[in-house]
């Protein structure tokens, strides 16, 4: 059983930025496609960005698009979410999610392991 583990998240005030990580507790990334997802309170969980196994293929909501970066490390076998020019509606838990199926993008279905989430703030 892959277990995801993010971090980096944080309170961080508007136009600020943060870089999440996300790990596999036991097993290598390498083999996976890799979902960030975000939930904010009283609102359903929507895709962020994600990354193909190669790292060759990425994607991202229209809300992030040329604010957040998704990167692999594939020496440290982590992978990253930049996000800069946070805004408060950036706000919401953060998860981490991979999936070993055909790359989809940011279709919930396909990804089958899941992180118990970080959380990120944007406030003055």
């Amino acid at each position: 059983q892959l277990q995801l583990v993010e971090s980096g998240g944080g309170l961080v005030q508007p136009g600020g930025s943060l870089r999440l990580s996300c790990v596999a507790s036991e097993f290598t990334l390498d083999y996976y496609n890799i979902g960030w997802f975000r939930q904010a309170p009283g609102k359903n969980r929507e895709g962020v960005s994600c990354v193909d196994a190669s790292g060759g293929s990425k994607n991202y909501a229209d809300s992030v698009k040329g604010r957040f970066t998704i990167s692999r490390d594939t020496v440290q076998k982590v992978v990253y979410l930049q996000m800069n020019s946070l805004e408060p509606e950036d706000t919401a838990v953060y998860y981490c999610a991979a999936g070993y199926r055909r790359y989809s993008g940011l279709d919930e279905d396909e990804y089958m392991y899941w992180g118990q989430g970080t959380q990120v703030t944007v406030s003055s």
